[in-house]
């Protein structure tokens, strides 16, 4: 899949943008704050409905606008073409369409569009709290498994709405309505266990493939994914839990509460892990579910690299240029400070490519 052109208004600190994208390496070079980081969140954007850095749409829109807007044209490997438009406006439901017609649920437009982002907010995979790596999964899975997407839509509705009971007097629970709710979870939680646990377990021979390529070394890279639904019946756990989830005033139990423990070696990384082996982690946890992606799609992603090569030894950068650089990477979003890791990564692709300068939300293409 191609983004062939991007319009931008307003998107946090690009003010106007329109951009003819090269259709494998696009490089965005600027110092800090300039505006690169937005602009790739901007391509995520328009695949995931919401930011990659921040969950509230009212801070997407730059400072004294009322309207942001982007739109992208893409083309897929098998010659169609299709558009996305996305507007914020403040104080109203943003809006979503395909080819001009609107969506009647965000949801059904996340995985239409494949790509992964692998940015220094991927540190909080590591060294955040565990909403941080199930929503890794949540993201991972939905993007290529509509079932598991919507389970998890019912999943949360029927926890909200369970909330909302225990909260109530005792005298004033309805017990047909609690028996419903927990149904609801129990059918879909099993769904969502099962597919997290398949695809965990086919992850990880492909994230240990790219962390020993990339690092060089003989670590071993593994996850311990753990749940209370592992060996247990949901249901029961729920009807078990009532009274004290009743006292607590929220679910205990389910997997809104399930762990990925990311480990190197055998021990948790964010315990023994380097600012050099946390970096190549989730690289190459990024990388793995880009092939993951791939493999299961039957369809090449996006790729977005936000500043990835800042921190990291010249060993390391060198195998993630080798890589990006192969044919099973397709369209590729570059964003670096530094020219001089980006021309080793250009060095031999002729001209199949674009470098474009970001300086105070001002994009300006340098190259031909």
């Amino acid at each position: 899949m191609i983004l062939t052109k991007l319009s931008i208004i307003n998107y946090k600190n690009l003010e106007q943008a329109e951009l003819e994208l090269s259709p494998k390496i696009n490089c965005f070079i600027g110092n800090n704050g300039m505006g690169k980081t937005n602009l790739l969140d901007a391509v995520y954007y328009l695949s995931f409905c919401k930011s990659f850095t921040n969950p509230i749409d009212s801070q997407i829109i730059r400072h004294e606008a009322e309207v942001c807007m982007l739109q992208g044209k893409y083309t897929f490997e098998d010659g169609a073409s299709e558009e996305i438009y996305c507007a914020l406006r403040r104080r109203q439901k943003k809006q979503f369409k395909r080819n001009k017609k609107e969506y009647d649920r965000l949801s059904d437009h996340i995985g239409f569009i494949p790509l992964v982002m692998i940015s220094p907010a991927d540190n909080e995979l590591i060294l955040g709290g565990s909403d941080e790596r199930r929503r890794f999964m949540d993201m991972a899975v939905s993007q290529f498994d509509k079932e598991y997407l919507n389970a998890l839509v019912r999943y949360n509705k029927a926890l909200q709405q369970r909330n909302v009971l225990l909260k109530e007097p005792e005298e004033r629970i309805d017990a047909t309505l609690l028996d419903l709710w927990e149904d609801q979870m129990a059918g879909d939680g099993v769904l969502i266990h099962r597919k997290r646990r398949d695809f965990i377990e086919d992850l990880t021979p492909i994230f240990n493939e790219f962390y020993t390529r990339i690092s060089r070394s003989n670590e071993k890279v593994s996850f311990d994914y753990i749940s209370q639904l592992t060996g247990n019946d949901f249901r029961s756990i729920l009807r078990g839990n009532r009274y004290r989830d009743m006292a607590m005033g929220h679910t205990t139990a389910g997997v809104h509460r399930d762990e990925l423990e990311m480990l190197l070696d055998g021990f948790p990384i964010k315990k023994v892990g380097s600012q050099g082996q946390n970096k190549t982690y989730f690289v190459s946890l990024r990388l793995a579910q880009f092939r993951f992606l791939m493999q299961t799609r039957k369809e090449t992603p996006i790729l977005l690299l936000d500043d990835v090569f800042d921190r990291l030894d010249a060993q390391r950068v060198e195998e993630i240029v080798k890589l990006v650089s192969e044919e099973q990477f397709g369209q590729i979003f570059i964003s670096d400070t530094n020219r001089e890791s980006l021309d080793k990564i250009l060095d031999g692709l002729q001209n199949n490519h674009a470098v474009f300068s970001v300086k105070d939300g001002e994009i300006q293409r340098l190259n031909e």
